[in-house]
């Protein structure tokens, strides 16, 4: 029997992308499935999407929320979703192209081999970001260099949010305890997932910065992050499951 494969995508005010982005994944050819997590785009991403689910009926999936409730909710939401219909791979990426749909097919392969999480990270061999400025680049590297000081987790982009778990990783932690919501939530479901003894191997991705739409990011994300990331360390991780 195939692998079942989801692939998660947060948005809000997509119109520009969500298209585009649905319908290459769908040209892949590998089987994934989609689920959009839209909250109350006021452009009108989720009738785009409604569009299209008359076209790919069976894979293309939907919930609407109804405001902006964070990225760490929406994911954590997908998450449960996945394990309630018992999906063997669920992956994570923006809408935005910033992270490429051909490498879906790399992030399943390396779980394929043995990676309980596959991160697409842009830092793994060297800096691999395209039209981000300077700035950007230097704080989201050496965020990364923080995490790794301050948990001991030797990941090199722990920020990355293109991944892929596989089933018995969502199954085992306790979502309920995540907290962070901004991009502070990549950081600790990896730190979560490294703590419960899960293999994480990093394969590299070049980063496009969005070409079309506006950024989400903000300083309070990061924020939340410095100091998430040091509550971590205090954090006592039990698993929900152990099967």
């Amino acid at each position: 029997m195939e692998n079942k494969k989801l692939v998660i995508i947060p948005t809000y005010n997509e119109k520009e992308n969500i298209r585009a982005i649905i319908e290459k994944i769908f040209s892949l050819n590998e089987g994934f499935e989609i689920l959009i997590i839209d909250d109350g785009s006021p452009d009108g991403t989720a009738g785009i999407v409604k569009e299209l689910q008359g076209k790919y009926p069976d894979s293309l999936h939907l919930l609407e929320r109804s405001g902006k409730l964070g990225l760490g909710t929406a994911y954590i939401t997908g998450f449960k979703y996945a394990i309630e219909h018992k999906y063997d791979y669920i992956f994570e990426m923006d809408a935005d192209f910033s992270h490429n749909p051909n490498d879906l097919t790399e992030l399943y392969n390396t779980c394929c081999k043995g990676a309980d999480v596959a991160i697409g990270s842009r830092y793994i061999t060297g800096v691999n970001v395209v039209n981000w400025p300077m700035s950007r680049v230097i704080m989201s590297y050496y965020a990364s260099k923080y995490v790794r000081l301050v948990t001991g987790m030797k990941v090199r982009d722990a920020t990355a949010g293109f991944k892929c778990y596989k089933f018995n990783v969502l199954n085992t932690i306790d979502l309920d305890r995540i907290k962070m919501k901004g991009y502070g939530f990549q950081i600790e479901m990896k730190y979560t997932a490294w703590k419960l003894g899960f293999k994480i191997v990093e394969t590299p991705i070049i980063f496009i910065d969005r070409k079309l739409g506006s950024s989400k990011m903000n300083s309070g994300i990061f924020g939340e992050a410095a100091w998430g990331v040091f509550k971590l360390r205090f954090r006592k991780i039990k698993p929900l499951r152990t099967s």
